[in-house]
């Protein structure tokens, strides 16, 4: 793995306001968490780039009905650009644009507030599940979200960020 920063790797797009009061913060949070999946995936994704785009709730409705036939706003996101399997290694050295990430600042804000989590613990889940998407992971079946809520966890862990999937968030 090169010791290349994070956000050298991706492109961030800041389509709503909401975003840019916090800016800074936000970039910090982003390069954290693809640092930490790098990390538990180097070979996967030492050549990936990853689009973020820093929307609201009308991007993400429009994107959720569009794609998804789900007319209303989600938290996040994911568009892959190639077609990874779980576990497919990137050719080394070759870059390869994984796809796009897509979040939602509103609802971030009211589901940490309302889950009572860390408004910075609860991007960087989203970025890290996004990115996991892109690789290939989904959670169509029990067992293929439980194979992916474990490698967050684990990967959230690796930030000192708790279970988010924990029912008891706010003890």
């Amino acid at each position: 793995m090169t010791d290349a920063d994070p956000l050298s790797l991706v492109e961030v797009s800041i389509e709503a306001s909401a975003w840019e009061k916090d800016a800074e913060f936000s970039l910090a949070h982003i390069s954290e968490a693809l640092a930490a999946v790098r990390a538990h995936f180097p070979i996967l994704v030492e050549h990936g780039h990853v689009d973020v785009i820093l929307g609201d709730d009308d991007l993400l409705k429009d994107l959720n009905t569009t794609y998804r036939h789900k007319n209303k706003p989600t938290n996040v996101l994911s568009f892959p650009q190639e077609d990874l399997k779980k576990g497919t290694y990137l050719p080394p050295h070759e870059f390869v644009l994984l796809g796009d990430i897509v979040l939602s600042h509103s609802t971030i804000k009211a589901e940490s507030i309302s889950q009572r989590k860390e408004f910075s613990h609860h991007l960087k889940h989203l970025i890290i599940h996004g990115v996991l998407h892109l690789l290939g992971f989904d959670h169509e079946t029990s067992a293929d979200a439980e194979e992916m809520e474990s490698l967050e966890i684990e990967i959230l862990n690796s930030l000192n960020i708790p279970n988010p999937y924990k029912e008891d968030m706010g003890e």
